[in-house]
């Protein structure tokens, strides 16, 4: 089996892009699908969920109020009682006052103050009564009274009360749709390299794939017949096999896409990215670190073949410089040229490669 390296990179700028917006859902290409292929039931399930949710709080409501009216109950029975007991016996201690007999000046003068002070208790006491009992129970009268409430509103107004529940998860969900549907770019990319990635890992363990290769050059090297100075290059695929190296470059357009003449050729593109490639394997000092065989006309040259691959619709006209190929078709291709390297070759070749690019 081909052995491969790095994550596909359209999937990795896809993933980027979603943490940039805060969204982790995604573990996979596949669950990105699913969710734009099954977001109108993914919105019914989250509706149906606070529906569930709505109905589990009325029923709790329904109990709750149940309870705080047994509560509400026991605790006016409880300050009567306790209010009853102390007018009591603020009475009984009145009238022992009343029936006890002064037997020195002190008590005769003091007796008329305590009479007047206990006969105040006692009508502070039955005035303020009610309003005692209200104030015990009033904590709990509030609560019922919101409890109430919410239930009322929840038994006339189900629909409305289930919209101000989901209304959070769903404007979260919708987010997280329209996020997505603006990766669609990034998203029909990966799925096309993905397509690519998992044909050529088929290949036998003589073939080595580098996926997503980025390298960046400082100072910038120049391209005489572009006239271009190139600072980085960002290839799909680096397929490194006996008979040389396949710079891959994975469009996966509709035939819209390849009539947009604002779209960036992949021609331009691959030719600029071949440049590049030539220039890092094909110097004195790469020669040198990779040590490859020596033929006896002299240094071996790396061949780079460029292969533009189309995962759908694939265009009618050839290119000077490129193949371009689908799917099916690549392969095959691969296999069709005669090798030049041994594995060690194409391992020190894919070693050196490795060690050129971004880390992933």
């Amino acid at each position: 089996m081909c052995r491969t390296y790095n994550k596909i990179g359209s999937l990795t700028t896809l993933k980027l892009h979603l943490e940039e917006k805060k969204i982790y859902d995604f573990k996979s290409l596949k669950e990105v699908l699913d969710f734009q292929k099954s977001y109108a039931i993914f919105r019914q399930q989250l509706i149906s969920h606070h529906e569930n949710l709505i109905e589990e709080e009325k029923k709790r409501l329904n109990k709750d109020l149940t309870d705080l009216n047994v509560a509400i109950e026991i605790q006016r029975q409880q300050s009567v009682q306790i209010l009853t007991n102390e007018i009591e016996q603020l009475k009984q201690e009145l009238e022992t006052l009343i029936s006890t007999v002064s037997i020195n000046l002190f008590q005769k003068l003091a007796n008329p103050l305590k009479h007047w002070n206990y006969k105040r208790k006692i009508k502070n006491e039955e005035h303020n009564f009610d309003i005692v009992v209200k104030r015990s129970i009033s904590k709990l009268v509030a609560d019922y009274r919101i409890k109430s409430n919410r239930y009322q509103f929840i038994t006339s107004h189900f629909n409305e009360a289930v919209a101000q529940s989901v209304q959070h998860s769903l404007l979260e969900l919708e987010r997280k749709k329209k996020t997505v549907d603006e990766l669609d770019s990034f998203i029909y990319g990966a799925l096309g390299e993905q397509k690519v990635v998992k044909i050529l890992e088929n290949l036998s363990d003589e073939y080595f794939l580098i996926n997503d290769f980025t390298v960046s050059f400082f100072p910038a090297i120049f391209n005489r017949n572009e006239n271009d100075y190139i600072k980085s290059v960002q290839i799909d695929h680096i397929l490194v096999g006996p008979s040389g190296i396949f710079l891959i470059e994975t469009k996966n357009w509709s035939e819209k896409s390849l009539k947009n003449l604002s779209l960036r050729s992949p021609i331009e593109q691959i030719k600029r990215s071949n440049f590049a490639l030539f220039y890092l394997l094909n110097n004195e000092i790469t020669n040198y670190h990779l040590g490859l065989d020596i033929h006896h006309w002299g240094e071996k040259k790396i061949p780079i073949k460029n292969l533009i691959v189309f995962t759908s619709a694939k265009p009618k006209e050839e290119f000077q410089y490129v193949k371009i190929l689908t799917v099916n078709e690549l392969v095959s291709y691969v296999k069709y040229f005669k090798p030049i390297f041994s594995y060690t070759e194409t391992n020190r070749i894919t070693e050196i490669l490795l060690g050129m690019g971004e880390m992933k």
